[in-house]
């Protein structure tokens, strides 16, 4: 069937949206998480500064950024799996500069696991 389908044993929910008539939550299982922390890179730093000076998109970062944010989603489902959901519901990004210099970048990602039916 289609990538998003019930039938598909290898199916699991994950959505912004904290419920939905068209989806049954069977049970309400906790609250999962996962975060990411990226650092800055010297080569990256460097073209990104030539971007800020020409224009344009930086890549690098962009493509580190989402990495990072694949990686927490990742772990977040990790975690509901564990707990036996099929689902996340409600999931909320949060994006933080950490460091003395601001030179990392944390992703972090939660929502709640369900199990849905």
């Amino acid at each position: 069937m289609g990538w998003f389908s019930k039938a598909d044993k290898d199916f699991f929910l994950a959505t912004v949206v904290p419920g939905s008539e068209r989806v049954r939550i069977e049970q309400y299982l906790g609250v999962v998480n996962g975060e990411a922390i990226i650092g800055a890179n010297i080569f990256r730093d460097l073209f990104s500064s030539v971007r800020d000076v020409v224009g344009g998109r930086a890549g690098g970062y962009e493509r580190a950024l989402s990495g990072a944010r694949d990686a927490a989603v990742e772990d977040m489902i990790g975690a509901a799996k564990e707990m036996g959901a099929n689902g996340i519901v409600g999931l909320d990004f949060d994006y933080e500069v950490l460091g003395e210099t601001n030179g990392m970048l944390m992703v972090a990602v939660s929502g709640t696991a369900v199990r849905i039916g």
